[in-house]
């Protein structure tokens, strides 16, 4: 066939070629949507669910008190501490150990050293272990390691304070799950800082220290808060980190320490929906309190996006 032959053609002047590329676009942009709009009403499929089923329970008086009678009435209110403070401390340990290690892989380490590829490899490992994994090495290394050594050096009666779960452990358990996240998303929001900037900073003087802390850092804010959000994403949803480390089955109470044990939303509604007397009977309660940590979870989130977007407006300005 002679390359230089026209092109052959259609009725009403549109080559068999073009009408193959619309086509094949058209086949493109279809099943992307199809994919997003999949998404989207799962989303809104599973959220519908929830309040359906829970919207009933959900109340005032569910909020604010404890579980009474074997956990088949009453409220959530302990869990609701429990989970905020273990975000909390989880954020606090996690989040600043995830940032130092971002700078110091992006700023410092030699990226093709022995030293931090073995860190990177290191991160992907424990962006890839099980989470069950995490909790039973939280198990091993805090509670029946760490906790006895605290115990002989703080007590020195044979009581057990820390040799035993509880909050502080299981934080600091769900802060080496979140580690890689906050790892990853720091290191690539200091990664979009421009040289420019540091090169100017080292020509007017600033040491190596200076040009990161006030020029680095505060271009990154963006990226550290959002690597926050993405721990306390995942970190409030987890169960089986704290099964082993400090979570109770029923403690309808607050915690008054690090030392103390503690109920957690996402393990409340796995205790009612596996080992309660009567599940059916507390389907109500297992949706409302899912629907609570979902909001508990919304809340969070959204504040962190409002300091976020409140740095990121500064910066512009």
């Amino acid at each position: 066939m002679d390359p230089r032959a026209p092109a052959q053609t259609i009725p009403g002047g549109v080559t068999a070629v073009k009408l193959r590329r619309k086509l094949i676009g058209y086949s493109v942009v279809s099943l992307t949507a199809l994919s997003a709009f999949f998404i989207v009403g799962a989303v809104v499929f599973i959220m519908w669910t929830i309040i359906a089923g829970g919207w009933s329970t959900f109340s005032w008086e569910f909020l604010a008190s404890a579980p009474t009678e074997g956990m088949t009435s009453g409220g959530v209110f302990p869990a609701i501490i429990g989970t905020a403070l273990l975000v909390l401390i989880m954020s606090v340990a996690g989040v600043p150990v995830g940032t130092i290690t971002a700078v110091y892989l992006s700023e410092y380490a030699r990226q093709h050293s022995v030293f931090a590829r073995s860190v990177r490899f290191a991160v992907n490992t424990l962006a890839g272990v099980p989470s069950i994994v995490f909790g039973l090495f939280g198990l091993g290394f805090f509670v029946q390691f760490v906790g006895p050594g605290l115990d002989k050096v703080f007590t020195g009666s044979g009581e057990l304070k820390w040799a035993q779960p509880n909050i502080l452990w299981a934080s600091l358990t769900m802060a080496l799950l979140t580690l890689p996240v906050v790892i990853v998303s720091v290191e690539e929001a200091i990664k979009t800082v421009p040289q420019e900037l540091r090169a100017a900073s080292l020509a007017l003087g600033a040491t190596k220290w200076q040009t990161i802390w006030k020029i680095v850092l505060p271009n990154s804010t963006t990226g550290i808060l959002t690597g926050g959000i993405l721990a306390v994403s995942r970190g409030a949803g987890e169960v089986a980190p704290i099964l082993f480390t400090g979570a109770a089955y029923f403690l309808p109470r607050l915690p008054s320490g690090l030392s103390d044990q503690f109920m957690e939303l996402g393990y409340h509604v796995y205790i009612m929906s596996t080992q309660s007397t009567n599940v059916d009977a507390t389907l109500g309660i297992q949706f409302a309190t899912t629907l609570v940590l979902l909001l508990l979870t919304f809340t969070l989130n959204f504040s962190a996006i409002l300091v976020r977007s409140r740095a990121r407006a500064r910066q512009i300005q």
